[in-house]
């Protein structure tokens, strides 16, 4: 680790310290140095956990623990950022406050959340001193990539060698327009499907003579597409389905292929599940073309919730308390890793505004950052008082 620069523990200071590491997936750039540092000034015992394998890249990942008992209350996020494109008006990993605003690849996705972990976790020890059990942070570099060599490796080994989270509060910008506006409690699954149609290239003057795979694609797609799947549940959203892509390749205009593929993705609520979806893919597109296609599925994964309860009604409160707003329980939006957390304990998400995210300009407000802050700690005050009673 490098020890040249000092432990920070003040959220902001923090935050601009993250962001000038370019960490765009799979890389560190040193974000994981920076933050040990700051969690070992606060007697957190440290553990990076570096996982490589054929299927993905090498990825650093921080696993800090303060205290051995339970209950263990674990903070989760990443501090890998997506690249940066183009269109920025200010330097992308220059952690810079302008009018109020803190700027940079990751200053709502989610390094200031990561900053406000710390810091709550610093006035906390200074309020209470050490919890009536363990405060932890599960810090993964592979959330923006592949997912393959972080968070869920990271559970493996912590489940190997038989310890256990409690509960677990994710960092994920979860607010669309203000803090303090929504919380998820779960999140729809997710089905990426590549679909290769084949047929027999010919002459298009005379189609008779060849087997034309378009058309064939094109029912393929009408049929899974012309009616919901679903109306939606309780705490969900209806299922959706959008086409990604349409390909075919041909640039004869007297020609017809033989070969058309497309790609779709499909986000699913609890009515389905990845394999009960990949059956009736198979089944729909067999009563179309049988023999005559080709179907790759990846479930990049499954839907979840944590129901309304202890952990749900701890973070709101906090969230109502310190900005006066009544916080939605939501599960819509894209994945993140709480999918895998959820196999180990109660989580649920709550982080920045991420109206910015993945944007030019990323930024968050200096005083967002500060309430989350806020937030943090009394949600742990509150966890640990409980814990004590």
């Amino acid at each position: 680790m490098n020890s040249a620069s000092a432990p920070l523990t003040d959220a902001l200071e923090l935050a601009r310290a993250l962001i000038r590491r370019p960490s765009v997936t799979p890389r560190d750039e040193g974000a994981l140095d920076v933050l040990q540092a700051a969690l070992e000034s606060l007697g957190f015992k440290c553990e990076r956990m570096v996982f490589d394998d054929k299927e993905a890249a090498s990825v650093d990942n921080l696993y800090a623990r303060l205290g051995t008992a339970a209950p263990n209350f674990c903070f989760a996020g990443h501090t890998d950022v997506v690249p940066v494109g183009d269109g920025w008006t200010t330097q992308p990993f220059a952690g810079d406050v302008i009018d109020g605003h803190l700027y940079g690849r990751g200053a709502a996705d989610m390094k200031s959340a990561i900053a406000a972990f710390v810091g709550a976790v610093a006035r906390f020890v200074k309020a209470e001193g050490k919890p009536a059990g363990s405060i932890s942070l599960l810090i993964t570099g592979d959330e923006e990539g592949d997912a393959i060599n972080g968070t869920v490796k990271m559970l493996e080994r912590l489940k190997a060698r038989g310890e256990t989270l409690d509960v677990c509060v994710v960092g994920e910008p979860t607010n669309p327009t203000k803090l303090g506006e929504m919380i998820k409690i779960g999140r729809r699954g997710s089905l990426t499907a590549k679909l290769t149609v084949h047929g027999t290239q010919g002459h298009s003057a005379y189609p008779h003579l060849s087997d034309n795979p378009i058309p064939r694609l094109m029912k393929m797609l009408a049929a899974i597409t012309e009616k919901s799947l679903d109306e939606g549940s309780a705490h969900f959203q209806s299922s959706t389905i959008a086409i990604t892509t349409v390909d075919v390749g041909n640039a004869a205009s007297n020609v017809t292929p033989a070969m058309a593929k497309a790609a779709f993705n499909i986000r699913f609520n609890d009515y389905h599940t990845g394999a009960s979806l990949k059956a009736w893919l198979t089944s729909t597109f067999d009563a179309v073309a049988k023999d005559h296609y080709d179907l790759a599925v990846r479930i990049s994964g499954e839907s979840f919730l944590t129901p309304p309860g202890e952990l749900s009604t701890l973070v709101a409160d906090a969230v109502k308390e310190v900005t006066g707003v009544t916080p939605e329980l939501s599960t819509t939006g894209g994945t993140s890793d709480a999918r895998f957390i959820k196999d180990a304990c109660p989580v649920c998400e709550f982080g920045m505004v991420g109206v910015s995210m993945h944007k030019a300009d990323e930024r968050c407000s200096v005083a967002d950052l500060e309430n989350l802050t806020t937030i943090y700690h009394k949600i742990l005050a509150r966890y640990f008082a409980s814990a004590r009673a």
